[in-house]
């Protein structure tokens, strides 16, 4: 597929059609309908058809859209953040561990701010996991705490002080006006400002609404995104120790 130009595909191979939802401070009758297929229009669609629309509450209409666009995607311009490890088995990662640490990993994991969506970390760390995958908790040579939502981030860094973490794992699922993005600089500013760089834990962050690439720009270590399993983040945790050259506590 490098270097292949694809279209959208909606009825036909390569008909360029696409469907797209929005919602608009329009009540819903002639005039908010036409507004939304304007703002199709204006979004490259055309011709633009409304196949949905559902009042939202006072003022507010929710609109599904079809229709034909003309832009083509280049695979080979497409930048992401590939895999760079291996993923491992909970008895590969329970070996490593031993093997290197000859002590427990330790976690430390919480939705600091206003959060209150525990989903995505108890997903992750909760040993029932997600999808018929196993939590951190059932790692027996991790040691896990999950401290829940609404965490502030001072309390978050005592914690990690108080359970000598290896790595911090926070979860984000409230986006509005950016609050994951400024609540992970704040996170990362606050590890810098109280541990040196040779004792800071991994800094890890996830959620639906980060993009992986800006780890370095937000100051943490590593991002995960929708669909990230537990074994993930535990493979990465072993690949990251080892290149970091984690010594013995």
């Amino acid at each position: 597929m490098s270097g292949a130009v694809v279209r959208p595909y909606g009825d036909t191979t390569g008909d360029g059609m696409v469907q797209v939802s929005f919602t608009l401070p329009v009540p819903h009758d002639k005039r908010g309908e036409g507004a939304a297929v304007q703002l199709a229009n204006r979004m490259g669609i055309d011709p633009a058809m409304l196949v949905h629309a559902k009042q939202m509450g006072d003022g507010f209409t929710f609109f599904v859209v079809y229709g034909r666009v003309n832009h083509l995607v280049d695979l080979s311009a497409v930048r992401v953040v590939e895999r760079d490890f291996p993923l491992l088995s909970a008895k590969e990662v329970n070996a490593v561990v031993k093997r290197r640490l000859r002590r427990k990993l330790s976690v430390v994991g919480a939705c600091i701010g206003t959060d209150a969506h525990t989903v995505g970390i108890d997903a992750i760390l909760n040993v029932k996991g997600v999808a018929g995958e196993k939590g951190l908790e059932y790692y027996r040579e991790l040691s896990v705490t999950n401290l829940g939502a609404q965490v502030s981030v001072p309390e978050l860094v005592e914690a990690a002080r108080v359970a000598r973490a290896d790595a911090v794992l926070v979860s984000q699922v409230v986006t509005q006006r950016d609050a994951h993005l400024h609540n992970t600089r704040e996170m990362s500013a606050a590890f810098r400002e109280a541990m040196p760089a040779g004792r800071r834990p991994l800094l890890i962050v996830g959620g639906p609404r980060f993009d992986e690439s800006q780890a370095a720009e937000l100051g943490v270590d590593r991002i995960f995104g929708r669909g990230t399993t537990p074994g993930e983040v535990a493979s990465y945790l072993v690949h990251a120790l080892v290149s970091r050259r984690v010594k013995v506590a």
